[in-house]
């Protein structure tokens, strides 16, 4: 059973801007915390930001003043806005709970930053 589906990423060029999605089962939305996660070849997933039922955020440092989470509680989803997009941001991006769980990891959705 399918929980969380990824989607918006691409290959752009540095500089450039995305937006990724996460649709999310209205029971995960509305109980946790979403998080957004990356994972870059060869490097452990790490997390990115997340956002709370209420709509607080946190960014980790990479992420403050580039990335904007989001969420839209009328569609159970999660999004994040990405600017000023950097070669070294190209990873497999992840929606999940957060903390994360295991059994909510899903495709991820590819992000290349390449001119």
């Amino acid at each position: 059973q399918v929980q969380l589906v990824e989607s918006g990423g691409g290959l752009v060029q540095p500089g450039g801007s995305l937006r990724l999605s996460c649709a999310a089962s209205r029971s995960i939305f509305r109980t946790y915390s979403m998080g957004w996660y990356r994972q870059a070849p060869g490097k452990q997933r790490e997390l990115v930001a997340f956002i709370s039922s209420s709509g607080s955020t946190y960014y980790v440092d990479f992420a403050k003043g580039r990335f904007t989470i989001s969420r839209d509680n009328a569609k159970n989803s999660v999004y994040l806005q990405m600017n000023s997009l950097k070669p070294e941001d190209t990873a497999v991006y992840y929606c999940n709970s957060y903390p994360a769980q295991a059994k909510y990891w899903g495709q991820g959705t590819q992000v290349t930053v390449n001119s």
